[in-house]
C-alpha cells in the first residue's frame, strides 16, 4: 500500500473482518476477561482494546513510524511525551512562537518538576546552537507554528539533535501527515492533536504520539500513570475519520491558498500569513518541506477595519476555537489559543486583537471568499 489514501483506508483493519463487519465494530467495554495470568491484561486504561490496536496500526502507517499511541487530547499527548523524556534537572529548547497551551505547560508545570526551558527567537541553526545548555535533552517545535504559521528550519533542528544526541520532538498538527511526515526527516517523536485534522469533524478530542517502540514504551507507561487514555468510542470516531484524511486536507489546502491570495489584495487586511504565498518569509522552505501548505490562514486586520463589524458580518465561518474540521472556524487567538499567555509575551509575538486565525473547511471556495470579502468590506464602512 504505497499511497496515503490507500493506507488511510486499509491499514490496521482486522483480517479476517470481525463477524464480517466491513467497519471495525466499537468495543464499548472497559475491561476484558483474563484467563491466562501470564499474558498481559487487556484493559481500557492500557490503551490495548481492539479499537486502540487497529487505530495505532493505521496511524503508524500514516505517520511512517514504528509505533503510535492515542491519548485523550492533544495536550495529553504533549504532556505524556515530554514527561516521559524529561527528568528533574533537564533542559528543553523550543521556539518562542508555539501553541498557547504548550507555552503554559512550559511555564506553569515543568518548573515545578525542576525542568528548565529556553525559548528561541531566531529560526537558524545558530539560534538553536546558542540556546543549548549542558543539561539540554530535548528540542521541541511545531511544523507550522500556531497561530503565526512560521515554518521552522526542521532539517537544521534535526542536525542539532543528532550532533548533540538530543531527542527531537515535533507537533505536526497543522501540517497533518498529508502535508508532512516528520519521522522521514529524522524526528524522534511526532505529536498530533487528533481533535483537529485527523478527527476532522469537530466531534472528538484526541492526541497522538508517534515514534520508535523504545520511546513509545516510556510514553505508554507515563500515560498509564496519568490516566490520559482515549476511550473506545473516540477511538472508533477517529478510526472512521482517518479514512477521508487525504481527501479533506488536500481540499483544505486548495481552498486556503485561494482565500489567502484574495485576502492579500483587500484593503481591510494589513498582512496575510500563509506558507503558500510567495510573500511568506518561509515560503521557499515550506515549498521544499511540505507536500501542501495547510488549511490555516492567519491575517491582521487593517487599522481602518472595525474588528467587531468584521466578525458580525460573517455568515459561513463559525466563531469558535479549535481547527481542522469540515466547517470553517474563525477566532482571535488573543481570546482563545493564547488567552492564558502573558500579554507581554503575546505583544512580542505580534498576537494582538487584530490577529485573526482562519481554519478553512470544506465549503465551496468561491462561497467562502465571497463571505470573507463582504465582511471585510463591511468592516471598512462601519
Amino acid at each position: 500500500m504505497s499511497t496515503l489514501d490507500t493506507r488511510s483506508i486499509h491499514a490496521g483493519e482486522p483480517s479476517p473482518r470481525i463477524e464480517g463487519a466491513v467497519t471495525l465494530p466499537l468495543f464499548q467495554t472497559a475491561t476484558y476477561t483474563h484467563e491466562d495470568p501470564d499474558a498481559p491484561p487487556r484493559y481500557v486504561r492500557y490503551s490495548n482494546s481492539p479499537n486502540h490496536e487497529a487505530l495505532h496500526e493505521k496511524l503508524a502507517s500514516l505517520t511512517r513510524t514504528e509505533s503510535t499511541l492515542v491519548t485523550a487530547s492533544g495536550m495529553a499527548a504533549i504532556s505524556a511525551a515530554l514527561l516521559s523524556l524529561l527528568d528533574a534537572g533537564d533542559h528543553l529548547v523550543a521556539p518562542r512562537s508555539l501553541y498557547g497551551g504548550t507555552l503554559s505547560l512550559f511555564d506553569d508545570l515543568l518548573p515545578r518538576l525542576g525542568i528548565e526551558h529556553t525559548l528561541v527567537t531566531g529560526n537558524t541553526r545558530e539560534a538553536w546552537d546558542a540556546a543549548l545548555q549542558p543539561n539540554t535533552t530535548v528540542l521541541y517545535a511545531e511544523s507550522i507554528a500556531n497561530p503565526l504559521l512560521a515554518v521552522r528550519d526542521l532539517e537544521a533542528m534535526v542536525d542539532v539533535a543528532d550532533a548533540y544526541d538530543l531527542v527531537a520532538v515535533i507537533d505536526n498538527t497543522f501540517a497533518s501527515p498529508v502535508n508532512l511526515r516528520p519521522a522521514e526527516l529524522g524526528f524522534d517523536l511526532v505529536l498530533h492533536s487528533g481533535t483537529k485534522y485527523l478527527g476532522g469533524h469537530s466531534d472528538l478530542a484526541a492526541g497522538v504520539v508517534a515514534g520508535p517502540n523504545d520511546l513509545l514504551d516510556n510514553v505508554r507507561h507515563t500515560t498509564k500513570l496519568l490516566g490520559g487514555m482515549l476511550d473506545p468510542h473516540a477511538c472508533f470516531l477517529l478510526h472512521r475519520s482517518l479514512k477521508t484524511l487525504g481527501v479533506r486536507v488536500r481540499k483544505q489546502n486548495e481552498t486556503a491558498q485561494a482565500v489567502a491570495e484574495v485576502l492579500t489584495h483587500h484593503d481591510g487586511i494589513h498582512r496575510v500569513r500563509y506558507p503558500g504565498l510567495a510573500s511568506h518569509p518561509h515560503h521557499d522552505r515550506a515549498s521544499t518541506l511540505l507536500d501542501g501548505f495547510g488549511g490555516m490562514v492567519s491575517f491582521d486586520l487593517a487599522p481602518e477595519a472595525d474588528v467587531d463589524a468584521f466578525f458580525e458580518a460573517l455568515s459561513l465561518p463559525i466563531r469558535a476555537p479549535s481547527l481542522g474540521g469540515v466547517e470553517t472556524l474563525i477566532t482571535q487567538p488573543i481570546h482563545t489559543s493564547h488567552k492564558e499567555v502573558a500579554p507581554s509575551v503575546r505583544d512580542k509575538l505580534g498576537i494582538t486583537e487584530r490577529l485573526v486565525r482562519l481554519s478553512v473547511g470544506l465549503e465551496g471556495s468561491d462561497d467562502l471568499v465571497d463571505d470573507l470579502t463582504t465582511a471585510l468590506d463591511t468592516s471598512l464602512t462601519a
